[in-house]
C-alpha cells in the first residue's frame, strides 16, 4: 500500500486569489510559469506543512487535475488493479478521513 500526495496547480496564486491565510503565514506566490517553478513552490508546501508522505507533480499541462478534478482538494483510493474505489467530494470541507479508511479495510480484507 502506498500513498502520495499529487500536487496540482497552486490554489491561491497571488496573481489570481490570494488568501488573507496565506498572507498572514507569509505563503504567497504568483502562478508557476514552468516545471521548475511548480517544483519550487510544492517543495515549499511540502517544508511549511511538514507532510511526511512522497509528494509528486502534476504536469504542467495539469492532466492529473484536469482527469481527477482534484481542485482544490481530493481524496482518492486506488485499487491494486489500478480502478479508483473512493473518490471524495471536494475539499477540505468535503472530504472525511474516516471514509478513505473505511475503504482501505475493505481492501485489505479482500
Amino acid at each position: 500500500m502506498a500513498f502520495h500526495i499529487v500536487y496540482i496547480l497552486e490554489a491561491h496564486a497571488a496573481d489570481l486569489w490570494q488568501s488573507s491565510s496565506n498572507l498572514s503565514q507569509s505563503v504567497v506566490f504568483a502562478t508557476p510559469e514552468d516545471y521548475d517553478e511548480r517544483s519550487n513552490v510544492a517543495g515549499a508546501c511540502v517544508r511549511k506543512l511538514n507532510i511526511q508522505i512522497p509528494a509528486v507533480l502534476d504536469k504542467f499541462d495539469n492532466a492529473v487535475e484536469r482527469d481527477y478534478t482534484g481542485w482544490p482538494d481530493r481524496l482518492y483510493v486506488v485499487d491494486r488493479d489500478g480502478r479508483i474505489a473512493f473518490k471524495s467530494k471536494p475539499g477540505p470541507f468535503g472530504f472525511h478521513p474516516a471514509d478513505v479508511r473505511k475503504v482501505l479495510e475493505g481492501l485489505v480484507a479482500r
